[in-house]
């Protein structure tokens, strides 16, 4: 198959072949119509999260499934799918209790391997990497059964692949994270796919208050359109005094969105006594946390969560979405700025580190 190839970082990608296996049993192979060039791809290729290579990356994906392994119940040959990074086992501690989204078989999601070590990737006989849990930026993806959701055919594939990872990453810190209530006062730092989708999110949950903070105009325009009721633009406004100033004591929930640890101190001054913050973005080995005194912050109640892909069961999540979008409640096609071949993923990149548009999807 073709696939694009990080060789090594900070390099462009290669489109070239690759080797890829069958299905084995539980798994399914599907063909990748779409797929979403996100803020996570791209800590990988310039390096700020370190990925064995070579390898496939790309994880928000749909497409159709085109073999099944054996013992594959729930799916069959030409299905529509969504793929997920977040395949759940069910079984494991943190399943039984809930906690899907930290399943143990995210581990791939550091690995970039299945669990017993293979990627069913190669070229040359040589070990190509999966990266993130699914490797998209290529035209098969083998993934287990539960890493692709069935969704309706008459579903654009190049729109259904942006709920794989920024719809199901920022709807869901609102709804399964952070449980937001109704009235609430929320504060969004970061506008990209996944702080949109935070903003609609909280749409969703019928917060009194959306701020949205990014310094790009365009995004700042959208997030409005998507339901914020005040912007901000951080090259100008001191974003704690203004958010104290528009809620009057802060914001009930901050949702730190753009991956940066200066800006989870940021959310965390910005909430009132007793607020929350959440961190929603995927930040690079580099960034670190530095919240003040550790008396204040203990002192104020106020309280700090992590979120890995919006804390999502994909089989439940993925379907409403959709549903919502349907419906109207969720605007999925204003996310896709910009559409592309497979040929000019290096340029994508480009527009994603220069910080135009909001996501670029691939199509195959």
């Amino acid at each position: 198959m073709r696939a694009a190839v990080l060789e090594t970082p900070n390099e462009p990608l290669v489109v070239g072949e690759v080797d890829v296996e069958d299905p084995r049993p539980g798994e399914v192979a599907v063909r990748v119509h779409a797929c979403g060039v996100c803020h996570s791809d791209l800590s990988a290729v310039n390096g700020t999260f370190p990925m064995p290579v070579p390898i496939v990356l790309g994880h928000e994906a749909a497409g159709v499934v085109e073999a099944v392994g054996a013992g594959v119940t729930r799916l069959a040959v030409g299905d529509h799918v969504v793929l997920t990074p977040s395949p759940s086992c069910g079984h494991c501690y943190w399943c039984v209790r809930g906690e899907h989204a930290i399943c143990t078989d995210l581990i791939g999601l550091f690995t970039a391997t299945f669990a017993d070590g293979s990627t069913r990737l190669s070229r040359g006989g040589e070990t190509v990497y999966r990266g993130l849990n699914v490797g998209a930026f290529a035209e098969t993806v083998i993934t287990q059964e539960a890493g692709a959701v069935k969704i309706d055919d008459d579903v654009p594939l190049e729109v259904a692949c942006v709920v794989g990872c920024a719809v199901q990453t920022g709807v869901g810190a609102v709804l399964n994270t952070a449980r937001v209530p109704e009235g609430a006062t929320v504060l969004v730092v970061g506008l990209g796919g996944v702080g949109l989708s935070v903003v609609q999110g909280a749409r969703l949950a019928a917060a009194a208050r959306v701020i949205a903070v990014d310094p790009v105009a365009e995004r700042r325009a959208t997030a409005l359109r998507m339901g914020a009721t005040d912007v901000l633009d951080p090259a100008d406004t001191d974003v704690v005094a203004a958010t104290l100033d528009l809620t009057g004591v802060g914001a009930d929930y901050a949702f730190e969105a753009a991956g940066k640890g200066a800006l989870a101190a940021t959310c965390v001054n910005a909430t009132r006594p007793g607020g929350t913050t959440v961190l929603v973005g995927a930040p690079g080995l580099d960034e670190t946390l530095d919240l003040g005194p550790a008396v204040l912050f203990g002192s104020t109640e106020k309280k700090l969560l992590g979120c890995i892909l919006g804390s999502s069961l994909a089989p439940r999540d993925l379907p409403r979405y959709l549903d919502l979008w349907r419906a109207g409640r969720l605007d999925l096609e204003a996310l896709i700025t910009a559409t592309r071949p497979l040929d000019e993923i290096n340029e994508a990149f480009a527009d994603l580190t220069a910080g135009e548009g909001v996501r670029t999807v691939l199509t195959l």
